[in-house]
């Protein structure tokens, strides 16, 4: 009988893979490392914005507390756009507490909610005229008295118009303090005393200006533009939006995009090209 060629193969031995460790969870980061971080935020802002300012165009303090009333709801480049037809009519508090309101509501139509800003602004006139001689208060108690006008209302015309520091809490202002881990709350009250133990006070108004120009600019809400952001380095949160730095470029808005901005009458040292009037094409 021929012999078999057939080998028979031997078992191979099992092998035995180490062991993978689990990665190790990131550390939380301490509170020191977020203050630190969140000033040197603050401090790049500056350099990428060192002509941020108030988009709302004023010549006074009276100005500046109606327009940013107004400006609830709606964008400051259409307050700019309709407030020089009223401040033509109404110049001073007098002017505007003895209006017709019927007239009043027609010239700050463009602006939305137009029955009741009408209400808000005459009655804060009418509060000027009676317990202040006229004047604009320059104290948060005062102001935050006066028809339609709250905190953030009123930083904005301390900060801005009187020079006190405080901290401008808007929409823009809550979604980049969220992102940038600087506080987890969606209350603007807690969130201003949140961001007020991080900062200097003398750093709180122009803190503010920085962080609405880069959310209006680059950090959208809904289609933030990480890839033409400039503190990507610096963000917790960076991968949200577009990464694509040619896509990202197109999501810049302003003079980031090569747009007008939101004033007609911008600061001298403002790059970008001034909002056009009511009406224009």
């Amino acid at each position: 009988m021929a012999e078999s060629n057939v080998t028979t193969a031997k078992p191979k031995k099992a092998t035995v893979k180490p062991a993978v460790k689990p990665a190790k969870p990131a550390k939380p980061e301490s509170r020191l490392a977020m203050v630190r971080r969140a000033r040197r935020i603050n401090r790049e802002l500056a350099e990428v914005y060192p002509y941020a300012h108030p988009e709302l165009d004023f010549r006074n303090p009276f100005e500046l507390l109606v327009a940013t009333v107004l400006s609830a709801q709606t964008t400051d480049l259409r307050v700019n756009q309709t407030t020089p037809a009223l401040f033509a009519k109404y110049p001073t508090p007098e002017d505007l507490a003895g209006a017709n309101p019927e007239e009043v509501e027609e010239l700050i139509r463009p602006t939305g909610f137009f029955r009741a800003k009408t209400k808000s602004i005459m009655g804060l006139a009418t509060a000027l005229r009676d317990d202040f001689g006229g004047e604009v208060p320059g104290r948060l108690d005062d102001l935050v008295k006066l028809p339609g006008v709250g905190r953030k209302t009123a930083f904005v015309v301390l900060g801005n118009a009187f020079g006190v520091p405080g901290i401008t809490v808007d929409t823009h202002f809550m979604r980049l303090a969220r992102r940038w881990k600087w506080t987890t709350s969606d209350d603007p009250v807690k969130i201003e005393a949140e961001v007020a133990t991080i900062f200097p006070k003398s750093d709180w108004t122009m803190l503010s200006h920085r962080v609405i120009f880069h959310g209006r600019r680059i950090c959208h809400a809904r289609k933030p533009a990480c890839g033409a952001c400039p503190i990507t380095h610096l963000c917790p949160s960076y991968g949200e939006g577009e990464t694509d730095p040619e896509k990202a470029k197109k999501l810049l808005k302003y003079e980031k995009g090569g747009y007008p901005g939101q004033r007609l009458n911008p600061p001298p040292d403002y790059p970008g090209l001034p909002a056009p009037p009511l009406g224009a094409a």
